[in-house]
């Protein structure tokens, strides 16, 4: 029985939100179960009931349901990011957990692993629990934060890995620091097995980097910007992936931007090493020669490398080299990124047009629908171990509806985020996020 109402009726929004809800006719997509085909969603509450063929769940459920009609759209897991940066505590003018889970419910996603890199450092269960607070407050999408390796991410000590994980972390790591002292790295990875925490990997030689700007190349040579060598990349790829072999520890490389890093993933993993691996939307869409213009928007660390590291990002994601698609969203604000490109800011914000970005993928024929589906849900999942990602009855109704062929111009000044650090303002997308739900209650509809 449909509801009477419609779904953003005021008078009604808080029944609305606790009656069932049928999603019907779309594609659903589940990677988890290799389920690509049309099929209706019952959802009861916070909880999936009911996966089946169109037109097999109307007499389902005992209740009044809203039917949500999908018809032409996809329906799929909702989207998980394993890096964004909140900025809170301590920077919340550039991002708060709030702002952050407006821009995330916007690209589609229903829960984002939060950095610990925040001020103070997220080495503690004090700043874990502020964080879950405010995600509690917020009441958007799910957070998970990361604590982080060593305390104050200064790579001497280990931070205490029993405390974060008691308080609710799903990984360390020193993101934005290197842990340049492979000793510690180890233990790290020995000391992390202990919680079944993986270790997220920051992979750059900073001694190698030194205090480059742009990746090494010709480009950066005829720009006379200071240079940062792939092989800054893929010496510390290396490094952790043999302390990986040693250790039997569970290693996870983030924003896999070096053509060498997607090989030795590579060449590790089929040598049964427990390693994962992420790749970002700028990544595989973006070459130094974009940085042409100096725009600070495309200042990123690692940098924006060459067309035959993005071909090489790519190849490592249509073979499976590259699990997961991250946006590594790092907001900042006009004070760090209106400068000369030597002082300002490394990041880029991303949660927004991560989604349409993945898409160009299947649009190249470079990742099936499936595919890209997996890299932004079930494979994220299974990195940091949760139980999300996938479509099933009993687990959370954590679903976005996608519409593929919806066509927009990206304007940063429309963004949730506070921040608008990002290169795509004024490119033409296909694909966007129309619904999202988590644990079956409307947290952004388009």
């Amino acid at each position: 029985m449909a509801s009477p109402c419609a779904w953003l009726c005021s008078t009604c929004s808080k029944w609305v939100k606790k009656m069932s809800k049928l999603i019907r006719g779309g594609r659903v997509i589940d990677p988890a179960s290799g389920l690509d085909d049309l099929h209706d969603i019952l959802i009861d509450g916070d909880r999936i009931r009911a996966i089946g063929p169109p037109g097999s769940l109307e007499e389902k459920s005992d209740t009044s349901f809203e039917v949500i009609e999908a018809n032409d759209l996809w329906v799929v897991p909702g989207l998980i990011d394993l890096h964004t940066h909140l900025r809170e505590p301590g920077e919340e003018y550039k991002e708060t957990v709030l702002t952050g889970s407006q821009a995330a419910a916007a690209g589609g996603f229903t829960a984002v692993c939060c950095m610990p890199n925040t001020k103070p450092v997220n080495d503690n269960s004090a700043v874990t629990d502020l964080i879950l607070r405010r995600a509690a407050e917020a009441d958007l999408v799910r957070v998970f934060p990361v604590g982080a390796v060593s305390q104050g991410q200064k790579g001497e000590m280990l931070a205490e890995y029993a405390e974060l994980k008691e308080a609710g972390v799903v990984a360390v790591s020193d993101d934005g620091q290197a842990v340049m002292n492979s000793q510690l790295m180890r233990r790290a990875l020995e000391y992390a097995q202990v919680f079944d925490l993986p270790v997220i990997s920051h992979a750059e030689d900073r001694d190698l980097a030194g205090d480059g700007v742009m990746h090494e190349g010709v480009v950066s040579t005829r720009l006379g910007l200071r240079e940062i060598p792939g092989a800054a990349e893929d010496i510390m790829v290396f490094r952790d992936c043999s302390l990986a072999s040693l250790t039997g520890g569970r290693l996870h490389i983030a924003h896999v931007s070096s053509g060498g890093a997607v090989e030795l993933v590579r060449i590790f993993k089929a040598r049964g090493v427990r390693v994962t691996a992420e790749a970002t939307p700028h990544h595989f869409t973006l070459t130094d020669e974009t940085l042409e213009n100096f725009d600070t928007n495309l200042k990123v660390n690692p940098p924006i490398r060459s067309a035959s590291d993005l071909a090489a990002i790519q190849q490592g994601l249509a073979d499976g080299t590259i699990d997961a698609i991250a946006t590594d969203h790092a907001p900042h604000s006009t004070i760090e990124k209106d400068v000369e490109f030597d002082y300002a800011a490394f990041g880029m914000i991303g949660l927004e047009t991560a989604l349409p970005l993945t898409l160009r993928l299947v649009d190249q024929g470079i990742l099936s629908p499936l595919e890209a589906i997996a890299k932004l849900t079930s494979n994220p999942a299974r990195i940091i171990g949760i139980d999300l990602g996938r479509l099933a009855p009993g687990l959370p109704a954590d679903v976005t509806i996608i519409d593929p062929k919806r066509e927009f111009t990206v304007d940063v000044n429309q963004f949730r985020s506070k921040s608008r650090n990002s290169p795509f303002h004024g490119w033409d997308l296909r694909g966007k996020a129309v619904m999202v739900l988590r644990d079956g209650i409307v947290i952004f509809a388009d």
